[in-house]
């Protein structure tokens, strides 16, 4: 499948093995911040009373955010192997990994925590993050960004649902490179 420009709001789709009733739609907003800083909010619509929401902690780097209900983007150069995970909990806390290649892990800080904000009212949760240009992969070659607009619902029986904008194996794999099918157009300024 080819990559399509974000424009807009993106709609999410649960993976057929794991399907929610909890979660009427998800969606993705992508949009480019001064300075080439990538800019999501994700709006979730259901029954929130059947979602485990984390409560609310200090910012934080954090593993396992994924076990939870969190909301994440993958960044890749079209073309490129490399490429960085961001997750983000409705907690406050958040998670930023390197990949040199598929799942393949590299030695990465993040130079700036991302900001993160999360709104919740009786049928919507919107979380909205912004990730600066110099956390991004590097791009000497000025193409675009391709992303994979993800998200794990934890059900409050403990349940899962994978969603993403496409789901291109038999089981959730976020990773997999032809699920970064957002393009994103942005000419956001190397790093150096």
């Amino acid at each position: 499948m080819q990559s399509k420009k974000v424009t807009g709001y993106n709609k999410l789709i649960c993976h057929g093995d794991s399907l929610s009733n909890a979660v009427q739609s998800l969606h993705v907003n992508v949009e480019p911040e001064p300075q080439g800083a990538l800019r999501l909010r994700f709006q979730l619509t259901g029954d929130l009373p059947q979602i485990d929401i984390p409560i609310p902690l200090p910012s934080s780097a954090a593993d396992g955010l994924w076990e939870h209900t969190c909301f994440e983007v993958f960044v890749a150069v079209e073309g490129d192997a490399n490429y960085h995970e961001f997750n983000f909990s409705p907690s406050g806390q958040w998670a930023a990994y390197a990949f040199s290649d598929y799942r393949i892990r590299s030695d990465w800080l993040v130079s700036q925590a991302p900001i993160i904000r999360f709104i919740q009212t009786s049928e919507h949760l919107l979380l909205e993050s912004v990730i600066t240009a110099a956390d991004l992969p590097l791009n000497i070659t000025g193409k675009p960004f391709q992303l994979g607009l993800t998200a794990v619902i934890k059900a409050s029986d403990g349940s899962r649902s994978y969603w993403a904008l496409r789901h291109p194996e038999t089981h959730p794999d976020f990773h997999h490179r032809a699920g970064f099918i957002a393009l994103f157009n942005q000419s956001l300024p190397t790093k150096i």
